[in-house]
């Protein structure tokens, strides 16, 4: 396992870190199954775990203080993310502040996801959503600060929506944050042209989320691909996404080296881009923490393929599935 440094707090992370959203409430994530594949990911050096509240009430929050508390001598890296107040996901431009983060509701869910984890601290807490439109206002940063200086969180971050890059440099720029939290993969290179630019001026971590495209990118989803109906993806992946999904997955086939695979480019792709401070795929088998984390001594892609697969970008807008 490689380290990097996340931004202005000078933690060493591991560039493979762990997204804890399926174990949280999708179909099929099984508790044991998930503590195995975790402690897993810490035997082989993983230290960051991403998690939220709203990933399945506080069952994921859970499993990651039954984690910390199974490793008291390691070090593991816990990060969760406060939900807006109205619930709604993504952030529409006509949300206010007050309507997703006043002070009150921030301190609030922190406290909630503490008992959840049974944990004392966090080490970064995160807004769920965002808006550019709010970085200029204090309120929500003086709360963090204050929850800093009360010793519940070390850091803080934001998690951008779907497909908005740009919907966060502010933020970056305003100094306020520690972190920021992005889709980023083969298909959406988009944060490339502003945000990580930003992020390295100002020394603020990137967590790469969504290194798969939601499943696309592990080369495993077919046209006929069908979820059930209380699963996330059953609406995700609509025939309107699902098929132009597939079908630029199938393209990228024939760039996968020679005794590699889909996947593992995928994550190596975005550890060839120094701005990326750790990545975090969903892992529910220990199989598939296995082969992830192998991708980090792998390291970054030869020149020649990053090449190609920067054709293979792809400019998407939010739509009523992609929340």
């Amino acid at each position: 396992m490689q380290y990097r440094q996340f931004g202005r707090t000078g933690w060493q992370v591991s560039d493979i870190g762990y997204g804890m959203w399926g174990m949280g409430g999708w179909t099929g994530s099984d508790d044991v199954e998930s503590l195995a594949s975790l402690q897993k990911s810490v035997d082989l050096g993983c230290n960051f775990f991403d998690t939220a509240f709203v990933y399945g009430d506080g069952r994921s929050e859970n499993l990651l203080g039954q984690l910390v508390r199974a490793n008291p001598s390691q070090k593991l890296y816990t990060a969760t993310k406060i939900p807006p107040q109205n619930g709604k996901f993504p952030t529409l431009p006509e949300y206010s502040l007050a309507e997703c983060y006043p002070p009150e509701h921030i301190e609030e869910f922190l406290h909630k996801s503490l008992k959840n984890a049974g944990l004392e601290k966090f080490d970064l807490s995160q807004l769920h959503t965002w808006n550019d439109d709010w970085a200029d206002d204090d309120r929500w940063s003086n709360k963090l600060d204050e929850l800093k200086r009360q010793g519940l969180i070390t850091a803080c971050g934001i998690s951008l929506n779907r497909w908005e890059p740009w919907n966060g440099i502010k933020a970056v720029r305003s100094g306020k944050i520690d972190s920021v939290q992005v889709i980023y993969n083969i298909f959406d290179q988009n944060p490339e042209d502003q945000l990580f630019p930003a992020c390295e001026e100002m020394n603020v971590a990137v967590i790469a989320r969504v290194p798969f495209d939601e499943g696309t990118l592990t080369g495993m989803l077919t046209k006929e691909t069908r979820f059930p109906e209380d699963d996330w993806r059953s609406n995700f992946f609509k025939p309107e996404n699902l098929i132009p999904s597939v079908e630029r997955a199938d393209a990228l086939q024939p760039l996968v080296p020679k005794n590699s695979t889909m996947p593992e480019m995928a994550l190596r792709f975005i550890l060839s881009n120094p701005a990326v401070s750790t990545i975090i795929p969903g892992m529910r088998k220990p199989k598939h923490v296995e082969s992830n984390i192998a991708a980090s001594d792998k390291g970054a892609l030869p020149a020649d393929l990053l090449e190609e697969l920067k054709k293979h970008a792809w400019i998407r807008k939010p739509a009523p599935w992609s929340d």
